[in-house]
This record gives C-alpha cells, sequence and structure tokens, in this order.
C-alpha cells in the first residue's frame, strides 16, 4: 500500500505559479514511475506530467514549457512547479505513482482566475 498526499492547491490569478507537492508514505527510490493527472469538471482525468525514468519525462501539450515535475527521493516527495497559469488549468490535481498497483492521492483543487 502506498498512501499519497498532495498539498499547495489553492486560488491563484492567470499568469500566477503553484507549486504542488505530494508525499508518499512509502519510499520513492525503488518507485519508477510517479505522475500528475488532474480532472476538470465534466471532464476526465487526464494525465498532466509523466517521471517515467529518472531523466525522462512526459507532458500535455497543453502546459509544455509551463510545468516541470520532479520527484525527491531522500524525502519521498513528488512535485509540480506550475507557472504562467490559465483560467483553462482549472482542476483537481492527483498525484500518482505505480508500483505493484496504481495509486492515488486525494486530489488538491487548484483555481485559475481571471
Amino acid at each position: 500500500q502506498v498512501q499519497l498526499v498532495e498539498s499547495g492547491g489553492g486560488l491563484v490569478q492567470a499568469g500566477g505559479s503553484l507549486n504542488l507537492s505530494c508525499t508518499s508514505s512509502r519510499s520513492l527510490r525503488r518507485i519508477t514511475t510517479v505522475a500528475w493527472y488532474r480532472q476538470a469538471p465534466g471532464k476526465q482525468r487526464e494525465p498532466v506530467a509523466r517521471m517515467i525514468s529518472p531523466i525522462r519525462t512526459l507532458y500535455a501539450d497543453s502546459v509544455k514549457g509551463r510545468f516541470t515535475i520532479s520527484r525527491d527521493n531522500a524525502k519521498n516527495m513528488i512535485y509540480l512547479q506550475m507557472n504562467s497559469l490559465k483560467v483553462e488549468d482549472t482542476a483537481v490535481y492527483y498525484c500518482n505513482v505505480v508500483s505493484e498497483a496504481v495509486y492515488w492521492g486525494q486530489g488538491t483543487q487548484v483555481t485559475v482566475s481571471s
């Protein structure tokens, strides 16, 4: 079992920044794939950023150049730095890890106002 707890969401104006954090109850050292997903009202959950190896990251086209995923294995933390936020980035953001199963956090709300 892996428990994930996200934090750092909130209300921000368009053009602003937020840094989301995700704390894992298990060491991340043996977990290869970590990711952030988001789900806007009335839409399906979608991948935002994925780190599938220490040197390979994938981003949704809509966030490329604005969002950065990172991890700190020593602290069991996963981060999502979000810059130049847009109204359409408004969603609940979920942390995700893939180990022997797929684990999700409870989500953190990000609201971007115009």
